[in-house]
């Protein structure tokens, strides 16, 4: 069974420079995630779950703050070090499932694999093998147009998981899917949790909390407790907005 990652997050700001406005999309998060849990991230479209999301993945560094994940600080980690956390720790799954067009199933899952040393052969088993473990064992000579949205976001799930990464990253994972199939990507999830990974979902979609064993809310860039979040939910646009 995998082992989970555990993350440690203190006073986590950053902040974006657009012309003259800096937008604050992180303003000081605090949050601590156990080893082996299922977090979903809840919060409207600029909360900054997002941003949060990228910045655990290495994918973007913070303008303040600290994150540990095993108690290594990836604000200090250079570029070669970043690259390889997110090898060997993180698989990603982003909304938008980031699919090679011109490459099957089988290939895309085992593209990233080039980078590892990995023998052609090894790949391509250890791709079957994954897609086969999503439930696309019939289609690994599809390519992403002859899938539903579906599928391609099954194939997505299986390449995420070529290096067994200790943690699952995942952007609006259901956000461009049908409700019924966007169930079937939360259960998928779920299992993936259920053998010891650590996944963090960010979503708007309040289904994906009953797979949670931990939830947090963000407005705003900051953590907030769930009565606020409903009760900022709750309101009008036009309420939100007025001081």
């Amino acid at each position: 069974m995998t082992s989970g990652a555990t993350i440690s997050i203190r006073q986590l700001r950053k902040t974006y420079v657009m012309g003259r406005v800096r937008v604050h999309a992180l303003a000081g998060v605090d949050m601590d995630i156990p080893a082996g849990s299922f977090t979903v991230v809840m919060g409207p479209s600029g909360s900054g779950k997002s941003t949060l999301l990228y910045l655990l993945g290495g994918l973007e560094r913070p303008t303040s703050g600290q994150i540990l994940v095993d108690g290594k600080d990836l604000s200090a980690m250079d570029e070669n070090a970043l690259a390889l956390y997110r090898r060997s720790t993180v698989g990603f799954v982003f909304q938008q499932f980031n699919l090679v067009p011109s490459m099957t199933a089988l290939e895309n899952v085992a593209f990233p694999m080039r980078f590892s040393g990995i023998r052609t052969g090894e790949r391509l088993k250890r791709a079957k093998d994954l897609l086969t473990q999503v439930g696309l064992a019939t289609h690994v000579k599809h390519r992403p147009t002859e899938m539903s949205g579906g599928q391609q976001q099954r194939v997505a799930i299986a390449r995420a998981l070529v290096h067994n990464p200790r943690l699952i990253l995942a952007d609006e994972p259901t956000g461009n899917l049908d409700s019924v199939t966007g169930y079937s990507i939360m259960q998928l999830l779920s299992e993936l949790h259920q053998q010891g990974r650590t996944v963090m979902v960010v979503t708007h979609d309040p289904r994906m909390l009953r797979f949670a064993t931990h939830t947090i809310y963000l407005l705003d860039g900051r953590v907030v407790s769930r009565d606020d979040f409903e009760k900022a939910s709750a309101l009008p646009e036009d309420e939100k907005n007025v001081s």
